[in-house]
């Protein structure tokens, strides 16, 4: 790989190799893929294998931030901005039309690889928690959701970003090794379709202990 910007050639070589290897891959692999002969390139430009992760989260995050503020004030046009669906849309669309767009990237793999990694506080972040956007989607989520218990609720909001981030990857390797072609629209309808069918499950019973906590 060659390029006159060696610290995005990194920021692509990690993407890559963390979605193919696993975030353990060695850094040396990540410096010769972005065409560095300096094995020590990634702590020169990162700093640590943790800076070359949240690099690769941020640089991504303006473009995703920009497109949920402008659904979100489309949504709020057509008084449809606080409906469960429309919500889990704006959180996952974004991001399909992200990885979808060729050339096909590696970040719905990447993104769920490294959302157990200690340097993601939790999984809110990868999505971008400290965006205005996504503070005011995620708010009214839990809203919508009020009539299930505090404790179901808290999980259910918790498993949705692991739910949604598997999906994602799926579907990225599809798109890459050719088994689907993408289809925006209904590609993410169906992803959409199926985290709101997981938040929106009627509790058949209380948990043991009981679920006012």
């Amino acid at each position: 790989m060659t390029t006159e910007d060696p610290r995005a050639a990194l920021l692509d070589a990690g993407e890559r190799l963390i979605a193919e290897r696993g975030v353990d891959v060695p850094l040396r692999d990540i410096a010769a893929a972005a065409g560095q002969r300096n094995n020590s390139a990634v702590h020169y430009y990162f700093d640590s294998r943790g800076g070359l992760i949240e690099a690769i989260v941020e640089r991504r995050m303006n473009w995703l931030e920009d497109r949920r503020m402008g659904l979100l004030a489309q949504h709020e046009a057509d008084g449809t901005a606080h409906e469960i669906r429309t919500l889990v849309a704006m959180l996952t669309a974004p991001i399909l039309e992200l990885i979808g767009t060729p050339p096909i990237t590696h970040y719905g793999r990447f993104l769920e690889v490294v959302r157990a990694h200690p340097v993601i506080a939790d999984a809110r972040r990868l999505a971008g928690v400290d965006r205005a956007a996504v503070r005011i989607i995620a708010t009214r989520l839990d809203a919508a959701l009020a009539q299930l218990p505090p404790r179901r609720r808290r999980q259910r909001l918790e498993t949705m970003a692991t739910v949604m981030f598997a999906l994602i990857a799926d579907y990225e390797r599809a798109l890459e090794a050719g088994v689907r072609t993408a289809d925006p629209d209904s590609d993410a309808a169906e992803i959409i379709d199926m985290i709101v069918a997981m938040l929106t499950v009627p509790v058949h019973r209380a948990s043991p202990g009981g679920d006012s906590g």
